[in-house]
């Protein structure tokens, strides 16, 4: 085994766990950042930029970096905090999201730290809806800013939300409306996302933010007398999430006589054979890279066709 493949293997067990490898970073003051190690690529000295004609403010510009040509996103100036000085000091986290490889530019990166997602909590009601975090955590007494990459990615280079033509018909619309489907996302923009697919699909939505905010809805459906079965679809589960990240909400679900049977698919901008690993590691039905609405569309009239298709008794 070479040492890409044990360092994914460790990977693997981490993420398993519930557990998340963070790479801490600044921006500008004492403040500490975070972003989830899966996401990087590298991590290099800031390189060349070339500006772009009418490019968003807050991409400084595009770098050259082992032959693909990608923007730099001044990660300070997309928060609000404004742009960050130019110094030879500053630092390009190289990451993916949602299948395009993107760079951040920081001030300076700190460590690598281990931590369990249940230590890591969604930001205080405080800090308003139209913050940049997704959560937040403390290390050594010092408080860690997630900060929601997705949102900041999609003020930059929007994705298609709308689902081509014939994708779905107009007859399934019908029978669609009959069935509830929940999305869990600890980013409001990439949950908002699915959920606008899924009101074209024509199904109803029940969003929630984390694996422990499903766990204790279902089990509370289960309390209720309802059968789960005959009241979810599906889920559409995010896997990086704060308490409870997708996988350890699947494992938890497998492991539940009234909410084992539950269709699974994990929507996530991770990516790669690690993830369609995973899937069948920890026992969830399918895996989605973000984002494609006409994909994760199809993913859902499957389903649907899947279950018509038990109900129709034969001649």
């Amino acid at each position: 085994m070479n040492q890409q493949a044990g360092r994914l293997a460790e990977r693997a067990q981490l993420v398993g766990g519930n557990r998340m490898e963070l790479l801490l970073f600044h921006l500008k003051g004492r403040q500490s950042y975070g972003i989830n190690v899966f996401k990087v690529k590298e991590i290099l000295p800031c390189p060349v930029l070339n500006s772009l004609p009418q490019h968003n403010p807050i991409v400084r510009g595009v770098a050259n970096i082992r032959g693909e040509t990608i923007s730099v996103i001044d990660l300070s100036q997309a928060i609000g905090m404004g742009a960050l000085p130019d110094t030879r000091e500053n630092v390009v986290i190289v990451t993916e999201y949602n299948r395009v490889t993107q760079g951040f530019l920081v001030s300076k990166v700190d460590k690598i730290v281990n931590l369990n997602w249940k230590d890591v909590h969604p930001p205080p009601p405080a800090t308003g809806k139209d913050n940049y975090l997704t959560a937040v955590t403390e290390l050594n007494n010092t408080m860690i800013e997630i900060i929601d990459v997705e949102k900041v990615i999609s003020e930059v280079h929007p994705v298609n939300e709308r689902i081509s033509k014939g994708v779905v018909d107009d007859t399934l619309k019908l029978v669609a409306s009959t069935y509830n489907v929940v999305v869990v996302d600890d980013s409001s923009v990439a949950r908002n996302q699915v959920i606008r697919c899924l009101e074209e699909v024509g199904v109803q939505t029940i969003g929630l933010e984390n694996g422990k905010e499903v766990l204790t809805f279902l089990e509370a459906l289960v309390e209720s007398g309802k059968d789960v079965n005959d009241e979810i679809l599906m889920i559409i589960s995010d896997i990086e999430m704060p308490e409870m990240d997708g996988y350890t909400l699947t494992t938890e679900l497998r492991a539940h006589p009234e909410l084992n049977q539950l269709d699974i698919l994990l929507h996530t901008s991770l990516s790669g054979i690690f993830n369609e690993a995973m899937v069948k590691r920890v026992g969830a039905d399918d895996f989605l890279a973000k984002y494609d609405a006409d994909e994760l569309a199809r993913k859902v009239v499957n389903r649907i066709k899947a279950i018509e298709d038990q109900h129709i008794e034969p001649v």
